[in-house]
């Protein structure tokens, strides 16, 4: 693939990216109530989750999902409920002076992840990262060359400028919680994550 092309994408996905959403929220939750490395886990999880949209891309399973009516609003339906149970999850074990990550009861399957399902899982059930490879990553496309082998280049580069992100987005929010590390503040922090998370829930189950 020409490197122009990926260098192009790189630049119309990083504006994008940089945009505070469901990923950073949950990075900067799983810092408040853990600590760094589970940031990282969810970066990683989030970025695992593009990996999977760029998978569907490929064979031609997210047009399909984005052409039907009643699969996308599914996909939304969702996503917006896995959100707004995380969003729920925070704001309640914030308010019980809980770490949600300790929690037993109500515990998804994929709850012994961590941090790292909870990513995954929000950006699979994420329809706008969905669009990323429907709309955006078809500009930067060669159709005399193989497009599966195109896909993945891109998908490569959009994680690294994710995982870039993320992670350091997940350092700095250590390094002021070492500073500000004290119950009241981790309760704080933990509701306002919450309440965001439920919006983000609520905006993708309702959007048109």
């Amino acid at each position: 693939m020409q490197w122009h092309l990926v260098l192009g994408f790189v630049a119309a996905v990083t504006p994008l990216t940089l945009i505070p959403g469901t990923s950073f929220t949950l990075v900067t939750q799983q810092v408040i109530a853990g600590s760094r490395s589970d940031g990282m886990r969810a970066a990683l999880g989030s970025a695992c989750g593009l990996l999977v949209h760029a998978t569907f891309a490929a064979v031609g399973l997210s047009a399909l999902v984005m052409s039907s009516t009643q699969a996308l609003t599914m996909v939304k339906l969702l996503g917006g409920v896995y959100l707004i149970w995380l969003g729920v999850t925070t704001w309640r074990s914030a308010c019980r002076g809980e770490e949600p990550t300790t929690r037993r009861r109500w515990r998804l399957l994929w709850a012994r992840l961590g941090g790292f399902g909870q990513g995954l899982w929000s950006n699979v059930l994420n329809p706008k990262a969905a669009s990323v490879y429907l709309t955006l990553v078809p500009q930067f496309l060669t159709s005399s060359r193989p497009i599966a082998p195109q896909i993945a280049t891109l998908a490569i580069a959009h994680i690294a400028v994710v995982l870039v992100w993320l992670l350091f987005w997940a350092s700095v929010i250590a390094v002021a919680r070492t500073a500000f590390d004290t119950p009241p503040f981790r309760r704080w922090m933990s509701r306002l994550a919450g309440a965001v998370l439920v919006a983000f829930g609520v905006r993708a189950a309702t959007a048109s």
